[in-house]
C-alpha cells in the first residue's frame, strides 16, 4: 500500500497531491504538460525530496520532512521504468536485469538466474546476451520492465513507458504490459499523457492539473463524467457548467440544454460531438437547445469531420463529409447548433464525498 501527501515547492510551482494506491492496483496519473506528473513520480522514487507532507510504503515512512527523515532511492523497494528506459549500454540484457538483484545482495549466480527468469517472462529469453544498442524499441522496453520487476518491488513506477514506441509496437507492447501489471502483486503508478495507455492499463485515473488533483475515479466514471475542460477534451466531450432544474440545464441567458438526467442545482452537462446537428438557419419554433455559432475550424477525425464552433459557448461537432459538402462548410460561416437532449448527460458539479 502506497500512502502519500506529496508537497513539493519548485519556485513558482507547487505540487500538492494526495495519493493512495493499494497492493495490486494500477493508478494512472494523467494531466497536461507541466501539471506535476513527473515531479510526483520523482518524489515517489526518492529523486525529489518532499517540501512537506509525507510518503509511506506498507506503513514504513520513506519521506517525512517534518522529522527530517528521507530514505534514499537505492534503499526503497521501488522499481522504475523511465521514459527513455536508461538501460546500461555496456551491459547485456541479462546483466541489466541482474543489476538490481545484485545491489540487493544476491550473489552473481542467483541474480543472473533471476534475471534469466524475468527475460523469459517478458519473451526475451533468446536476447540475454544482446546489449541495448542491438535491441528494438519494444525489446528495450521489455528489458527495462524486467529490470524493474526483478527487484520484486513493493511499488512499480512507469514514466511514459510506451511513449518512445511506434504505433504498431506500442499496441503489441501495451498488451504485454497489461498482462505483467495484472500479475504484479505490488502497487503501480503509471505516469502518462496518453488516454489510451491509461484506459488500457489502469484500474483508477488520477487527473492532475497545476499541481493539484482535479479528478480521481475509475476509468468509466472519469471518461463519462469529466470535471475539467482538459478531461473533457481528452475523452472527446463537450463540457459546460450551469444551473440544473429537472431535465434542463441553463448555461446562460436564453441558452438551455435538455438532458437525459434529472438534476437540481449547480451541475455539469456533457454531450459527444456526434450529438450536435448543424443547420444553415434557425430550426424554427421554440427550440431552447439551439444557438447561433461561427465556424472556426474543420479537421478530419476518422471517417467524420470535426467542426469547431464559437458562440455563446464553444462547441465541437462531428459531421459526415456528405453533410459538410451540403452545408459548404468554411471558416467564418454562420450556423445554428442543435443538440440532441437524449445524448446529453448531467451530473452535480460537486463530487460525492
Amino acid at each position: 500500500m502506497l500512502d502519500g501527501h506529496l508537497v513539493v515547492d519548485r519556485g513558482v510551482f507547487r505540487l500538492d497531491v494526495r495519493l493512495r494506491v493499494a497492493a495490486g492496483e494500477v493508478v494512472a496519473l494523467l494531466g497536461p504538460n507541466g501539471a506535476g506528473k513527473t515531479t510526483a513520480l520523482r518524489a515517489l522514487a526518492g529523486l525529489q525530496p518532499l517540501t512537506a507532507g509525507y510518503l509511506a510504503l506498507d506503513g514504513v515512512d520513506l519521506d517525512r520532512p517534518d522529522r527530517r527523515h528521507l530514505v534514499g532511492p537505492e534503499h526503497r523497494r521501488i522499481g522504475v521504468v523511465f521514459q527513455e528506459y536508461l538501460l546500461f549500454p555496456h551491459l547485456s540484457a541479462l546483466d541489466n536485469v541482474a543489476f538490481g538483484p545484485r545491489r540487493q545482495g544476491l550473489d552473481k549466480r542467483a541474480a543472473r538466474a533471476r534475471a534469466a527468469d524475468w527475460l523469459d517472462r517478458v519473451g526475451l529469453a533468446g536476447y540475454a546476451d544482446r546489449r541495448p544498442r542491438r535491441l528494438s524499441g519494444g525489446q528495450a522496453q521489455r528489458v527495462a520492465l524486467a529490470r524493474a520487476l526483478a527487484v520484486e518491488p513493493t511499488l512499480l513506477l512507469l514514466d511514459e513507458p510506451l511513449a518512445a514506441l511506434d504505433a504498431r509496437t506500442r499496441l503489441d507492447t501495451r498488451t504485454q504490459l497489461h498482462r505483467h501489471l495484472a500479475a504484479h502483486p505490488g502497487a503501480t503508478v503509471l505516469v502518462t499523457h496518453d488516454p489510451l495507455d491509461a484506459l488500457a492499463l489502469a484500474d483508477r485515473l488520477v487527473i492532475v492539473e497545476d499541481g493539484r488533483v482535479v479528478q480521481d475515479g475509475d476509468p468509466a466514471t472519469v471518461t463519462t463524467r469529466p470535471r475539467t475542460d482538459y478531461v473533457a477534451r481528452l475523452v472527446g466531450l463537450n463540457l459546460y457548467r450551469g444551473e440544473a432544474t429537472g431535465r434542463q440545464v441553463r448555461l446562460g441567458p436564453g441558452l438551455v440544454l435538455g438532458t437525459a438526467d434529472r438534476v437540481t442545482g449547480d451541475a455539469f452537462v456533457v454531450f459527444p460531438p456526434t450529438a450536435v446537428t448543424l443547420l444553415p438557419e434557425h430550426p424554427g419554433g421554440d427550440v431552447p437547445h439551439a444557438w447561433p455559432a461561427t465556424l472556426t475550424g474543420v479537421q478530419r477525425h476518422g471517417d467524420h469531420l470535426r467542426v469547431e464552433l464559437s458562440g455563446p459557448v464553444e462547441t465541437v461537432a462531428d459531421v459526415t463529409p456528405a453533410t459538410a459538402a451540403r452545408l459548404r462548410l468554411a471558416p467564418g460561416q454562420q450556423l445554428w447548433v442543435v443538440v440532441d437532449p437524449a445524448a446529453t448527460r448531467a451530473y452535480p458539479a460537486t463530487p460525492p464525498a
